[in-house]
């Protein structure tokens, strides 16, 4: 819940490194004492394919169905100041983020690791998020998700 006393981050998070990654920078750079993350899983609805909008999960993958994003987001034992909200919704993952965007203070995404090609070729969460989220976006790309790893 906003208390009204500090930012609101948004984080979309999918379960993969690139996602904890931002979950991590969102939980332990970005957000301060007083501020609200909102972590935010979006399960498309349908079959979608690989390729389109959710492409930021390589190849269409998701979390089980079953898996608490609340217990997964426990597990990396991320320590943080901020008020930890956690949220899974069904639908498109750009239009989902950018539409919890609209009252977020910041948007936090990882980047895929599709190259300059599979940029210019497939859809993109980030690239949409960026164009159309009406809040700052941050976006930790691999290389920075990397150096953020407790594991490297």
């Amino acid at each position: 819940m906003d208390t009204g006393t500090g930012r609101v981050l948004v984080v979309g998070t999918d379960g993969t490194p690139r996602g904890d990654a931002a979950l991590r920078w969102a939980l332990e750079t970005g957000a301060h004492d007083g501020d609200t993350v909102r972590a935010i899983l979006v399960r498309p609805r349908g079959n979608l394919l690989p390729g389109t909008s959710f492409a930021f999960l390589p190849h269409g993958r998701l979390p089980e169905e079953g898996r608490s994003l609340a217990g997964h987001v426990a597990s990396l034992g991320i320590g943080t100041k901020a008020t930890l909200e956690t949220r899974t919704v069904h639908g498109d993952p750009a239009t989902e983020l950018v539409t919890a965007s609209a009252d977020a203070d910041l948007l936090v995404l990882g980047a895929h690791r599709g190259g300059a090609l599979a940029d210019l070729v497939l859809g993109s969460v980030g690239r949409e998020c960026v164009r159309y989220s009406r809040c700052p976006v941050v976006v930790i790309t691999p290389e920075a998700a990397h150096r953020l790893d407790p594991i490297t």
